[in-house]
């Protein structure tokens, strides 16, 4: 059999042959580095067997499919010591993520920060016996016998189809039920270290069992683990919790979780920002509003957000009329488009609103001022022309990167978030819009990525993201078109041809 290397030429091996054997025919450093195989678009096991005609390359833990790697089985070691050193431990599952892995447990005992040195050393103990790593399928039926004795396996089992083919991996006393790939043996991952303990719901749902949630990292190497560790000490030297708590910018308290309090210097902070903004949106032609908290329900029924944003939203009663807080500034500024007639002749319109939204996140995800339940926003919807469309894309683009160079972000990346699956509006309004936005990218001379699926519900958008100090990027402005709006609810203009016409909406905010 043959196979095809990256370079385009063929490997002549016999029948049967492994990314291993790949490996180790091309030269015996690159066998022993390889973690895995890539066969087409898939990474697979190092021994998994190969097809004739397969175009294959080896992955190594210098690259990002090879991180992935050693960090999933790093998961599975991590779990071996945990069930090792607390017998009755339940697992249930243990993703690489970015910059390192989790693996979730249900303890019988309670297991803290101060936990992870005697995990930490379990696993090092671990990584030197050099356990292999074996695959094994099984029907539906094995695998409900072989984790007879774990809840969570189980109920990830019940909802696969009856006729699934399950693939498991031992190493050492462990076994789990897991997709793969993963390293050859346990001596192939490197150096790994456990960064912290958290709560988590099995499956992100509140009403199923709090999990405890082990982090760590893995990396090629101890200088590449100890390097991470560091820049993740000076991160945590510039936490914006630890900073404002320091400097008595705001606090968050028990009565009110997910709801900052500003003090009065982060007032102060907050007002020389908002001083800043109005300067700059006076000057691009923008005016400003501002629309209540609570609003009926009947105006997110019309605007899509009752279907497709409801999980996310808070709501009361008034007069027994269900109302709901917003978590979106959009329909209420379409309220105020509709309070008046409009000619083709007033567009552009440009409308700012600081509103303040509310949205529920699950309790597990609040993080500091990144992630809270309420915030304010700093909106503006333009209300346009078709052919306006793109020279107004453009003017937000530079509005956007006017404010961050003032702020000393200057390394700013874009990407183009195209339609996800739940979505409102036509396949053909989508495609306009899509091809709008690339068209404003384009014509302002910006290198962009494509973010398939990533869009809002109810149309595209351009997300910027811009670099901190430690080189991470944070999504802050972002700027999205939305045909199906306007339409859902009813908006107007009077054409030049003295006929209605729906514009065009597009939603933006700059600080995020």
């Amino acid at each position: 059999m043959k196979v095809v290397l990256p370079d385009g030429s063929d490997l002549a091996l016999e029948e049967g042959a492994t990314g291993a054997d790949v490996a180790q025919s091309i030269g015996p450093r690159l066998a022993k580095a390889a973690v895995a195989a890539k066969v087409g678009d898939k990474v697979v096991d190092l021994g998994a067997p190969l097809a004739d005609g397969a175009q294959v390359s080896i992955v190594t833990p210098d690259s990002p499919e090879g991180l992935d790697v050693i960090r999933h089985s790093a998961a599975h070691v991590l779990a071996e010591a945990a069930t090792r050193l607390y017998p009755g431990t339940k697992v249930a599952i243990g993703p690489a993520i970015k910059d390192g892995f989790y693996y979730d447990f249900e303890f019988p005992q309670p297991v803290g920060e101060d936990d992870l040195p005697r995990l930490n050393e379990e696993i090092q103990r671990l990584l030197g016996a050099g356990s292999p790593f074996e695959r094994r399928e099984v029907s539906k039926k094995e695998g409900t016998a072989l984790f007879a004795d774990e809840p969570y396996k189980l109920e990830l089992i019940r909802d696969l189809p009856e006729d699934a083919i399950i693939s498991v991996y031992r190493q050492g006393e462990f076994l789990d039920l897991c997709r793969g790939p993963h390293v050859p043996d346990t001596g192939r991952i490197g150096a790994v270290g456990l960064l912290s303990i958290a709560g988590a719901y099995w499956r992100g749902k509140s009403d199923n069992t709090m999990l405890t949630r082990i982090y760590g990292t893995a990396f090629p190497t101890k200088k590449a683990l100890q390097e991470y560790l560091e820049r993740m000490e000076m991160a945590r030297q510039r936490d914006h919790r630890k900073l404002g708590r320091e400097l008595g910018l705001f606090s968050f308290h028990d009565e009110g979780p997910g709801f900052p309090f500003f003090h009065a210097k982060g007032m102060r902070v907050i007002n020389a920002l908002l001083e800043y903004w109005r300067r700059e949106h006076i000057a691009a032609g923008y005016e400003e509003i501002r629309t209540p908290i609570i609003l009926e329900r009947t105006l997110w029924e019309q605007s899509g957000h009752w279907d497709n944003y409801k999980d996310n939203m808070y709501f009361t009663k008034i007069d027994d009329v269900d109302f709901a807080v917003k978590p979106m500034n959009c329909p209420g500024g379409t309220l105020v488009y509709k309070s008046e007639q409009h000619s083709y002749r007033d567009f552009p319109m440009r409308i700012a609103e600081l509103g303040q939204v509310h949205r529920h996140e699950m309790s597990g995800v609040l993080h500091g001022l990144f992630r809270v339940r309420c915030f304010t926003q700093d909106d503006a919807h333009i209300f346009c022309l078709p052919e306006q469309v793109e020279e107004e894309v453009v003017g937000v683009i530079e509005l956007i990167l006017r404010m961050y160079r003032t702020f000393g972000f200057d390394k700013v990346h874009l990407e183009l978030s195209t339609r996800p699956e739940k979505s409102i509006g036509s396949d053909e309004m989508w495609a306009t819009a899509e091809s709008a936005l690339a068209g404003a990218l384009d014509r302002a001379g910006l290198d962009y990525a494509v973010n398939p699926g990533d869009g809002a519900f109810y149309g595209p958008k351009i997300d910027f993201h811009i670099e901190d100090v430690m080189g991470r990027t944070w999504q802050c402005a972002t700027c999205q078109l939305d045909f199906a709006m306007p339409e859902r609810l009813d908006l107007e203009y009077v054409g030049e041809d003295n006929q209605k016409h729906r514009p065009v909406m597009l939603h933006r905010v700059v600080y995020g």
